[in-house]
């Protein structure tokens, strides 16, 4: 006699995800935007694939010594205090060249009025702290 073939049972997976969870990243197009500007000439695909991969690992240097100084201080947030010191022993920040002179120099008018304190009228103090 035949036998009713029965199909078989396949136990199911979770559907937990086999891959790594991607760190975020800097957009593409704004390394690319940010190198044309200070370059000014062309620049072929290969090398831009080499200066996304430099900006990648000094970005990810940076945010590992940054949270290694907010470790360092007892605090679970990174400070502004915090950057300012990392650029000092980069050689960025010194006497003659102070922070505010570098955000007055490279950054446009909406973000150097979030991160330098201006006095307006009735005595306020705009960015407040």
């Amino acid at each position: 006699p035949l036998q009713l073939l029965q199909p078989k049972t396949v136990p199911k997976r979770l559907r937990t995800s086999q891959r790594k969870p991607r760190e975020p990243q800097i957009p593409r197009s704004l390394i690319k935007e940010i190198f044309r500007h200070f370059v000014k000439m062309p620049v072929t695909r290969d090398s831009f694939k080499i200066v996304e991969k430099c900006s990648e690992r000094y970005f990810k240097q940076l945010s590992n010594d940054l949270e290694a100084y907010a470790h360092h201080a007892g605090r679970k947030t990174v400070e502004a205090a915090d950057l300012e010191v990392l650029m000092r022993r980069q050689g960025l920040v010194t006497d003659k060249m102070p922070l505010n002179v570098l955000i007055e120099n490279y950054l446009p008018l909406e973000y150097r009025k979030l991160l330098i304190p201006v006095a307006v009228s009735g005595n306020k103090v705009i960015p407040s702290k």
